[in-house]
């Protein structure tokens, strides 16, 4: 049994019939992974809730009108200029089945290293989530990397260190250890770098040495 779990009703709506639908406080949905696509929708706050603990990562039981069914997100359309949620896209999983889920990537005791506490380096992260494989009880809602033995601005993390629980792989078989999932950076050496380069003057038109046309003094054309 899944930690999360949604109740959805059966819908008839479909094209410009689904905007009195979302005016009503209800999601549009849709359940892949059966037979056929399941229409259905959901009660909005109680669906922003499950989302935004689930993710994409973790299974949610679905209640669809009454029966059961494990399911995972796929797809969530967001409205650009409200940005709340418009549609939603359910894949249908078995309890038993191996499937792909899109885990974020979290970085942790980067306060712990030397190169923070010591050298006051920063952080970019290049990588932020990456897809998985395992069952859907296996699944996991995060994948860490501990920063703690950073020390050298060379210094990286890299898809190697990533941390993957028993039972989970990569679903890109591709993907090299060494790619780099983040790196380090001075903040200070930055800030100077932009200083340096606001203090350059500037080549203004005036002063450059304009060809118009007329010959040295005593030449002639």
């Amino acid at each position: 049994m899944a930690e999360y779990k949604l109740t959805l009703v059966a819908r008839e709506a479909t094209g410009k019939k689904v905007k009195s639908l979302r005016e009503s406080g209800m999601i549009p949905s849709v359940v892949y992974g059966g037979e056929a696509p399941v229409l259905a929708a959901s009660e909005y706050v109680a669906t922003e809730k499950v989302l935004n603990l689930a993710g994409y990562h973790s299974p949610i039981d679905l209640d669809l009108a009454g029966k059961a069914q494990l399911a995972i997100v796929k797809n969530v359309a967001i409205d650009p200029v409200s940005r709340k949620i418009v549609n939603i896209e359910f894949q249908a999983v078995s309890k038993d089945a191996v499937v792909e889920a899109t885990t974020p990537i979290v970085i942790v005791n980067f306060d712990e290293s030397e190169a923070s506490k010591i050298y006051h380096f920063a952080m970019t992260q290049a990588i932020e989530e990456i897809d998985v494989k395992a069952k859907p009880a296996d699944l996991p809602s995060e994948l860490t990397i501990d920063a703690a033995g950073l020390k050298s601005i060379d210094d990286k993390l890299t898809i190697g260190d990533l941390k993957l629980p028993k039972g989970v792989e990569l679903a890109d078989k591709e993907l090299e250890a060494e790619q780099v999932v983040a790196s380090l950076y001075d903040p200070a050496a930055e800030a100077e770098k932009r200083e340096a380069e606001a203090a350059e003057p500037s080549v203004d038109a005036a002063d450059v040495p304009s060809d118009n046309g007329s010959k040295p003094e005593g030449e002639t054309a």
